[in-house]
């Protein structure tokens, strides 16, 4: 006897047999049992959840010869011939080679005859979306008013493309993908059933790869059980699906993170070596990032069928949890723009990249101890060029407003007094870099005091709440830059008068006052008033920056 393949062997005869689709087997099951029947069925949703199954199924209940139910006994010979693919009252057609609207007329003209067995006579249509409208139009009527012994089960995996006037006449069903968990446990069932030895995280893979669809697991199964020789291992799986680039993922993820671009590329050009499908590897980083987030938020998160715990928790020690959110926002968005790249490769070293590039300020790894759990807080800052580089403080200090100096037993005494005059706040801010946040931050602020080794600023009220965030740490950061030497940073909230973002706005609003007059005054805007009626939209008037 030829070998049939699992996804047929194992195809559902029954609701009870089918994996998922639970909201679609207890409306189906309900309306069986009450004997509520509808004339016309459209079940909708990807490739191979269970549509054609379902649809048989219900042709089994509807003509099993011990009655009507949700149970179809499986043993008489209505059942029998429905599962064998033989039954003549079961019509199934698919429209995909069947478009025309001779074809269509031609399977109409046995409508109104009884059924030949069974109590309905049903018509399975699959993939209906590929009539043609003529089809659709010669459908539409017998549809609309079956004869009482016809039930009509329409599939399709593109119901957008199914004219409205066939959908309002039909009860409409969508299918879900099937989660990785139910297609894995589906995977367990079988080859305990078949007796097949397999590997539990080789099956994960294998779940995750059939992408909701248990008709392409089971495919990918059998492919996975030819492969390996009568059992599903995990290195043989990972040959065939050609996930084994995805090892080096959490290394490249820490080079990134270092911001070491010579060492970003190397990885990438090992990845090459592999030649793998980089679309493939970045769905792999975004699911890394994902449980590296999930274990950071709680280490009950934790699945044995990820693969080795350790590299997850290396990488949640290393990885700031609002470093991980970024990395996941750049991996996901860049999936977007991934088939734009010239090649898949450069687009996916472009994303490593804009990672790099965008990363917090602070965010090269700290050194910790083995075993500490996973850090959450800001990231420590970052080393920088100069003289030394000290850590942030971790919560912002409010000041005394009164009090102008620092006690002596507070003072470092191994550093020397820095010869920098802070005085000036709108002559030393531009010389910082700074930008974003932290910028905004220091425009809204002004000096209150400053002793060669405590810099006192007002913060303007509306900003305290960047006090303790990574924008006072920057600030710190450059002006440490800056000063050559330690400071401290300390904070008075209040009104801060006359501040650089004051003054900005002062400044922009008299340039903005002066184009207004010149383009006013301007004669040849005058001329054009005059001569055409015209009128200047003085809103729209803007300066021209230099």
């Amino acid at each position: 006897m030829s070998y049939q393949v699992l996804a047929r062997r194992w195809r559902p005869k029954t609701f009870s047999e089918l994996v998922g689709q639970e909201h679609v087997v207890r409306a189906l099951s309900n309306a069986l049992d009450n004997d509520r029947l509808h004339h016309a069925y459209l079940f909708t949703g990807t490739r191979g959840v269970g549509k054609t199954t379902i649809a048989r199924i219900l042709a089994k209940s509807l003509n099993c010869e011990q009655g009507v139910s949700a149970h179809p006994c499986g043993e008489c010979s209505v059942c029998r011939e429905v599962d064998e693919g033989r039954f003549v009252d079961l019509i199934e057609v698919d429209a995909a080679s069947k478009t025309g609207v001779d074809d269509t007329r031609e399977l109409l003209e046995n409508v109104p005859y009884a059924p030949v067995r069974g109590r309905y006579k049903v018509y399975l249509i699959d993939e209906v979306h590929m009539f043609s409208s003529h089809s659709f139009n010669a459908l539409l009527k017998t549809l609309e008013e079956p004869p009482p012994h016809v039930k009509f089960l329409l599939a399709t995996t593109d119901p957008q493309k199914v004219p409205v006037t066939v959908l309002s006449r039909c009860l409409q069903f969508s299918l879900n993908r099937l989660p990785i968990e139910q297609i894995s446990a589906q995977f367990e069932h079988i080859l305990k059933e078949e007796g097949t030895e397999a590997d539990e995280q080789a099956l994960h893979l294998l779940a995750r790869a059939a992408d909701g669809s248990m008709r392409d697991g089971l495919s990918l199964l059998d492919q996975a059980i030819a492969f390996g020789g009568g059992s599903v291992g995990l290195q043989a799986t990972r040959d065939m699906l050609g996930v084994n680039a995805s090892d080096l993922l959490p290394e490249l993820l820490l080079k990134v993170h270092q911001g070491d671009a010579a060492a970003v590329l190397a990885g990438v050009e090992a990845l090459a070596e592999q030649t793998p499908d980089f679309a493939a590897l970045l769905k792999d980083l975004v699911l890394l990032l994902h449980r590296v987030a999930l274990l950071q938020a709680t280490p009950s998160a934790w699945q044995a069928s990820w693969g080795e715990k350790e590299r997850f928790e290396a990488l949640g020690e290393a990885l700031e949890s609002e470093d991980v959110q970024l990395y996941y926002q750049i991996a996901l968005l860049g999936q977007r723009d991934l088939p734009l790249a010239p090649d898949m490769r450069s687009g996916f070293e472009m994303l490593l990249l804009r990672m790099l590039t965008f990363r917090p300020l602070g965010s090269a790894p700290p050194t910790q101890p083995a075993g500490q759990p996973a850090r959450t807080g800001r990231s420590a800052p970052r080393a920088q060029a100069g003289p030394s580089a000290p850590p942030a403080s971790t919560r912002p200090e409010v000041a005394d407003p009164v009090a102008t100096d620092v006690a002596p037993e507070k003072r470092n005494p191994s550093a020397s007094v820095a010869p920098v005059d802070f005085s000036d706040w709108h002559a030393i801010l531009p010389q910082l870099g700074l930008s974003g946040m932290a910028a905004q931050l220091a425009g809204h602020s002004m000096v209150q005091a400053w002793d060669g080794k405590e810099l006192r600023l007002v913060v303007d009220q509306n900003f305290v709440s960047m006090l303790g965030s990574l924008a006072e740490e920057r600030l710190l950061d450059a002006l440490q830059q800056h000063l050559g030497a330690e400071l401290r940073l300390s904070w008075t909230p209040g009104e801060a008068n006359d501040t650089p973002a004051e003054r900005r706005q002062a400044a922009q609003q008299e340039r903005q006052q002066k184009a207004r007059e010149d383009i006013v005054s301007d004669p040849l805007v005058q001329a054009m008033q005059d001569a055409f009626d015209a009128e200047l939209i003085e809103d729209s008037i803007r300066p021209t920056e230099h």
